[in-house]
């Protein structure tokens, strides 16, 4: 014990951290139990048991608002999970180093710039008037697409933003477990007579397997967890019908109309939904392979 103090005593402040900033305001979560009053606070207010969650399941507005996330999150993990990893192929079968270097980079640059700014790229890029997708689509003879305003393509917006922003963050892990890859195996197939194809199947895809099992597992467990920044700042009354997302309807409900115990009801929903995707996937995980996160 005594040999590692020094060691217990740097990771004094993180776990202080965690505990004042991350598990003390979970006590917060009771008000989902209670008709909160500000002014009464916690322990005056009155305790009206599963109340907000019956409420939450028989309104009107909350399960399209479910249903959207589910979707919305569902078209994000089928087109966005994958992404990153063939780029993290592609990266590795480029052999020219400055054009890779380049590349990579290029690819980083989205995940640095706050979703205020991807937003108001993706508007002016999808703009009717003046972005560039709508002047090619009037180049080709067809009429302008409103994109970011109609119902048909605004979850392809969301899940086509999403992917740009992260796809270049993304593939730092994958190519990080590539670069572990033993070049024998490589040099080795390469005498066999492998093409690049063949030994991306038989060398690469097999390597990358417990990686992208765990990172499976945690796209699971975000099935339900929408990001608020992105919906928010695409989100427009012409496709609330659509986009409305968990997150969304939260700020909405707790911050603008000041129904606290409500919008921590639904946190708390979405929260323990997420916790037992984690588990679920993490139990199918080790059923179907010897992989998973314990």
């Amino acid at each position: 014990m005594k040999e590692y103090s020094g060691y217990y005593l740097m990771l004094l402040p993180i776990i202080l951290w965690y505990i004042i900033f991350r598990y003390g305001p979970m006590y917060g979560i009771v008000i989902a139990f209670q008709d909160f009053y500000p002014l009464k606070g916690i322990s005056g207010s009155e305790w009206v048991g599963f109340k907000h969650f019956k409420t939450m399941f028989t309104g009107l507005y909350f399960l399209p608002v479910l249903r959207n996330t589910i979707l919305i999150s569902f078209y994000k993990l089928i087109f966005g999970f994958p992404a990153p990893i063939i780029l993290a192929l592609i990266f590795n079968e480029i052999r020219h180093k400055h054009f890779k270097k380049i590349s990579q980079t290029i690819s980083y640059l989205p995940h640095f710039l706050s979703w205020v700014i991807v937003s108001g790229l993706v508007i002016e890029m999808l703009s009717p008037s003046r972005g560039l997708v709508n002047y090619f689509i009037q180049l080709l003879g067809f009429d302008p697409i409103f994109f970011v305003a109609d119902p048909k393509y605004f979850r392809s917006v969301l899940v086509g933003s999403g992917i740009w922003q992260g796809i270049g963050w993304g593939s730092i892990i994958y190519l990080a477990a590539i670069s572990n890859i033993d070049p024998q195996l490589y040099e080795a197939a390469a005498i066999d007579g492998a093409t690049r194809i063949q030994r991306i199947r038989f060398i690469t895809l097999p390597s990358l397997a417990p990686v992208v099992t765990i990172m499976l597992i945690f796209a699971c467990g975000k099935l339900i967890d929408d990001n608020f920044s992105q919906v928010y700042n695409l989100l427009n009354l012409k496709v609330m019908s659509v986009g409305d997302v968990i997150s969304t309807y939260t700020y909405e409900q707790g911050l603008v109309q000041m129904q606290y115990s409500y919008s921590t009801a639904v946190g708390l929903f979405k929260n323990i939904v997420s916790f037992s995707m984690v588990f679920g996937a993490n139990a199918i995980a080790k059923r179907v392979s010897e992989y998973g996160i314990w």
